[in-house]
């Protein structure tokens, strides 16, 4: 499972990725893993997680920061 932070960066991922009409497939592509890896990594149940590495490809495609999609202040636990 993820933590609250995590799914934070994830959900912010899919967020800008929607508004760029690009699909799983395209994020796939762009990081060279399967539409799969792209499919847990949204999964809120998988441990799967993005690298920095990839992030920052991810930011460079999309023109934006790799800050936009961290959480804009800190997230406290349940």
């Amino acid at each position: 499972m993820k933590s609250k932070f995590e799914l934070e960066i994830v959900n912010n991922v899919r967020k800008i990725r929607k508004e760029l009409n690009k699909s799983q497939t395209y994020v796939a592509m762009i990081l060279d893993v399967s539409d799969g890896y792209i499919g847990q990594i949204e999964s809120s149940k998988s441990a799967s997680m993005y690298s920095y590495d990839q992030l920052n490809k991810l930011a460079e495609d999309f023109d934006c920061s790799p800050k936009d999609f961290f959480p804009r202040t800190p997230l406290v636990k349940d």
